[in-house]
């Protein structure tokens, strides 16, 4: 038996597959258009900047570029997440909402306990999302319901919890302590700290997934379900283990939300979840899983952020982003499909020509 032919870049391929090589023009094909794919996100955030800069200098100052690098570290940190459980051929609907339950919750926490380390404040915001994560997964795979619906529900029962807590009340900056909110500020090295633990989620979760066993098995498990069930790999355990990363680092993203705005309501984070899904398409994770990096996503994550900044500085109407971030998910799925197929012919060609 023949290992179905993974389509990520980043996946290990099966022996049977080394031996014939006929795993080896997909995944080079791949390769080449995903590094294409974020070179070309690379591109336009270079001619979206100049454009944007000679209409209106004072968009590269240093307060402009601040607030951009600080929405996208939020973002960057969901788009991690996101594309974890995207790579195994998944979606996760509820990172805004658990976003908004963890932001509350660490809130009122500190409101009550105004000594309370901030460290301690990102591990409890982190462990909240990694519940609700793990109880996605769960209903995902041992439920047998599409991921789409299970997190769909699941973002509006997380909601309804936080507008339930928050009874219609919201928590100010005034009633936060000055440390925390000093920590959503502060820089290192000029740089700021909510930028510098998204760079930090960024590069383990990309080393994990491109050098570690646990990596290439998520990717298996998007490329052919079945074959990753037949090779011995747990794909329950692996599920779940997704949607937990997942989860969590949403609770990380509510924590640092909180830092930076410091005024926070039970609305926190409502919609960002289509801006999540749009940064790791756009930045070349497939939805069809098994292909793309947490790289691409993060770069998806700043062409977002940087559109919406510079639509604001041009005084073109932000109603105008909507169609901008729908017409770039149209066109990645596209390219995807398009990619996709002229694989598979190709392979089909070659292995006529083997046969």
């Amino acid at each position: 038996m023949t290992a179905a032919p993974t389509r990520a870049r980043d996946t290990a391929p099966a022996p049977a597959v080394e031996a014939t090589g006929g795993g080896t023009p997909r995944r080079f094909s791949l390769d080449l258009v995903l590094r294409a794919r974020e070179l070309g996100i690379v591109l336009a955030l270079a001619a979206l900047v100049a454009v944007t800069a000679i209409s209106n200098p004072r968009f590269l100052s240093g307060q402009s570029i601040r607030d951009i690098l600080l929405g996208t570290a939020i973002l960057a940190v969901l788009a991690v997440g996101q594309a974890v459980v995207v790579i195994t051929r998944n979606i996760d609907l509820s990172v805004g909402s658990v976003l908004g339950l963890s932001a509350f919750a660490v809130g009122t926490l500190l409101q009550n306990n105004p000594g309370l380390p901030v460290v301690l404040a990102l591990l409890i915001g982190a462990a909240i999302g990694g519940v609700f994560g793990a109880v996605n997964g769960v209903l995902v795979r041992y439920g047998n319901v599409p991921a789409l619906v299970v997190t769909l529900g699941t973002l509006y029962v997380v909601r309804g919890i936080t507008y339930f807590w928050a009874g219609g009340q919201q928590i100010n900056a005034d009633e936060l302590p000055q440390g925390f909110l000093d920590f959503g500020n502060d820089t290192l090295l000029g740089v700021p700290y909510l930028v510098l633990i998204a760079v930090l989620v960024l590069v383990v979760t990309g080393l994990v997934l491109r050098n570690y066993r646990v990596g290439r098995e998520l990717y298996a498990m998007g490329s052919s379900p079945q074959a990753a069930t037949l090779a011995g790999i747990s794909v329950g355990r692996r599920t779940i283990g997704a949607f937990g990363v997942s989860g969590a680092l949403a609770g990380l993203a509510g924590v640092l939300f909180a830092a930076r705005f410091g005024t926070i309501d039970a609305a926190a984070g409502t919609g960002i979840e289509l801006n999540v899904v749009a940064a790791v398409v756009v930045g070349g994770v497939a939805v069809f899983g098994g292909s793309g990096s947490v790289w691409g996503a993060a770069l998806g994550a700043l062409l977002l952020t940087t559109i919406g900044s510079s639509l604001a500085v041009l005084e073109i109407n932000q109603f105008w982003q909507q169609a901008i971030v729908g017409g770039l998910i149209l066109l990645a799925i596209g390219a995807d499909r398009l990619v996709a197929a002229r694989v598979a012919a190709s392979l089909k060609k070659r292995g006529s020509h083997v046969s």
